[in-house]
């Protein structure tokens, strides 16, 4: 059975850093886009990054130079590295698969790991 395990959230203040990491189990992990999505209270689940299986990022704007996405596909690992954060960060974070096929399967999503960005 597939698994996403997010780990690595926690308080940060605003200008620190942050590093999450996402292990994948039950896939065949380079078979997938793996992204990481985040929700904060009251609004709707966005994409912060996602990163193809040969290295190919995508960001969104408001994290762009700040954050980094990265991921080991020997390891079906995938992390965020975050830097800078800014109180707009905080939010619950989720790691997602998708195949690049629809005949592989569906997607998959963590559980999340909570990101709170104060003082």
């Amino acid at each position: 059975q597939a698994q996403l395990v997010e780990s690595g959230g926690g308080l940060v203040q605003p200008g620190g850093s942050l590093r999450l990491s996402c292990e994948a189990s039950g896939i065949i992990f380079a078979w997938h886009i793996m992204a990481w999505y985040r929700q904060a209270p009251g609004n709707q689940r966005e994409l912060v990054a996602n990163i193809l299986s040969g290295g190919r990022t995508n960001y969104t704007d408001s994290v762009k130079g700040r954050f980094t996405i990265s991921r080991d596909n020997a390891k079906s690992t995938v992390q965020l590295q975050m830097k800078d954060v800014k109180p707009e960060d905080t939010g619950r974070y989720f790691c997602h698969a998708h195949p690049i096929h629809p005949d592989i399967g569906p997607d998959y999503w963590g559980q999340g790991t909570q990101v709170t960005v104060s003082l």
